[in-house]
């Protein structure tokens, strides 16, 4: 085991670290999850060093575990893309990314890039976390960028149950501005290859709205309408969530339901410099791809 002291040493005199990694690097958290994965793909598209930080941590990268404060190494990284560890209780959340922060703060990191929650979704259910976080980020000292992400089109077609009548939802009439995960991971990349032009931005990463019916009548199937309160008995009888997940699911529901997730702005096509992802047809691709996997 390298000691802090051996670690600085070892790059002052070779500008790497004990990896043999560039002292000038980023490094993205949460690199087995789903959008870390991508995010560190589109930077290698574009021929820009990265490495994924993880409790699973692979060929290339470093082990990482949020809830072992002596795991946090972030010695030779300038840029850190903090994905949100999210999958807990607020009070575990935050107390993750504040110990990740203050290990950034102690080594050297110059830029925290975090991944958060889109303006809209101040009220729903897992808003509380990413709005404390973002406060840690900006008393941090640290360069920083807030990335505002929508919910992703891929869980909004996750979240949709294939019935006998068609697809079901308590979602309404209500209208989502999804996003394609892919997207939001290059907006990431993007402000990563160039950290200095978005210092002290926050970005609203949202798409075009779509609804539970957009999605059935691309499908050519019925959506089939179902309460709040049907939706709720169904989540707190499916053995396989955590507590926390059935209110947290519900306050999406109910958002959607009533129209509060349906924001806009053009920070994402501006940022991409392209036309964004089609949400409608990656959220009935999620569909699609569910279904199949049932079969």
């Amino acid at each position: 085991m390298w000691t802090c002291l051996e670690r600085l040493r070892l790059i002052v005199v070779t500008g790497k670290n004990h990896l043999g990694e560039s002292n000038n690097m980023i490094m993205v958290t949460g690199a087995k999850g789903q959008l870390a994965t991508l995010i560190l793909q589109a930077l290698s598209d574009r021929d820009i060093p990265a490495i994924g930080g993880s409790r699973a941590a692979g060929d290339g990268q470093r082990y990482l575990d949020f809830d072992n404060s002596t795991s946090l190494d972030f010695m030779g990284i300038s840029i850190l893309v903090l994905v949100s560890a999210g999958y807990a209780e607020d009070d575990q959340v935050i107390a993750r990314h504040q110990s990740v922060l203050e290990a950034a703060v102690r080594d050297g990191v110059h830029h925290v890039i975090y991944t958060s929650l889109t303006s809209a979704g101040d009220h729903l259910g897992f808003a509380l976390a990413h709005r404390a976080t973002e406060k840690l980020v900006k008393a941090s000292g640290l360069g920083w960028t807030i990335l505002r992400n929508g919910l992703y089109a891929e869980l909004f077609g996750a979240l949709l149950t294939w019935t006998s009548d068609g697809l079901e939802s308590a979602f309404g009439d209500g209208a989502l501005s999804a996003v394609a995960r892919a997207d939001l991971a290059t907006v990431a990349a993007i402000v990563a290859s160039d950290p200095a032009s978005h210092t002290g931005k926050t970005y609203d990463l949202v798409g075009a709205p779509i609804t539970v019916k957009d999605v059935a009548d691309r499908l050519g199937a019925r959506h089939q309408k179902i309460s709040l309160s049907e939706y709720r008995s169904q989540l707190l009888h499916d053995g396989t969530l955590l507590p926390f997940q059935p209110p947290m699911l519900t306050s999406i529901a109910s958002s959607i339901r009533h129209g509060l997730l349906s924001n806009a702005s053009p920070d994402l096509e501006q940022l991409l410099d392209r036309p964004i992802t089609d949400a409608l047809a990656t959220a009935a691709g999620a569909v699609s791809a569910m279904t199949t996997s049932s079969h």
